[in-house]
């Protein structure tokens, strides 16, 4: 397994000890979607994807996909007992209505009031907003799953945005490769650290300024479901 993956996985595990027990959760594109894969067939929370299934499950075995249903990463996806298609329309019904509990959103940047960047890169091609802006105003909390750094080593989390902003609304939680980050009335609070890496070693390599408050945790990403 590369670096790469190892990190990813790494990221999701630590995101799911934020799922309760009947959670509706929607998995945006990239780190999120490995989710699914991630837990026993039985687990107690629904993954909605904003392309029109509530009840998403794991990845198929190989040779055994059916490329009707797919996820938001265009991945095929398998359905979970009771699963249900439905519209764009009503999927994004959900979504504006407060229906979802909780949101997974990669991100390209997220800034130290807790803003977020996901949808467009300046000078690249554009494919749509997608869904962020409605999942950032209408659900219960917003995780953002994302790697610290980007591929040139540049920090993701940042004083200011460079990138297009997604929604005026600010995330809850952050939680990368490294760190996991709690927005507490407007401050960026350090929750977790991974073991081996000091806290002047993560500021360096994080442009926006965070504080600590109370005590400081090693990060949790072994597999463990707050299921109450």
């Amino acid at each position: 397994m590369s670096r790469t993956s190892e990190q990813k996985l790494r990221i999701a595990k630590r995101v799911i000890r934020e799922f309760r027990f009947g959670d509706c959760i929607n998995l945006g594109v990239g780190i999120p979607t490995l989710i699914p894969d991630l837990l026993e067939a039985e687990h107690p929370f629904i993954f909605q994807t904003e392309n029109g299934l509530l009840g998403m499950g794991p990845t198929p075995p190989k040779n055994e996909e059916d490329w009707d249903l797919l996820n938001a990463s265009k991945k095929p996806v398998t359905l979970q007992k009771g699963s249900a298609f439905f519209d764009s329309v009503d999927s994004f019904a959900m979504i504006r209505g407060g229906h979802i509990d909780i949101a997974v959103l990669g991100a390209l940047q997220v800034s130290q009031e807790g803003l977020v960047a996901n949808w467009m890169i300046p000078d690249q091609p554009i494919l749509g907003v997608g869904g962020a802006m409605d999942l950032l105003a209408g659900t219960k909390k917003v995780i953002v799953a994302m790697t610290h750094v980007n591929k040139e080593g540049k920090a993701k989390i940042v004083k200011h945005l460079d990138y297009p902003l997604s929604g005026i609304r600010p995330v809850q939680l952050i939680v990368t490769d490294l760190a996991v980050f709690e927005f507490t009335d407007g401050h960026l609070i350090l929750k977790e650290l991974i073991k081996g890496m000091t806290v002047e070693e993560l500021r360096k390599i994080t442009d926006a300024k965070f504080e600590i408050t109370g005590e400081l945790h090693e990060y949790q990403h072994e597999m463990g479901l707050n299921i109450t």
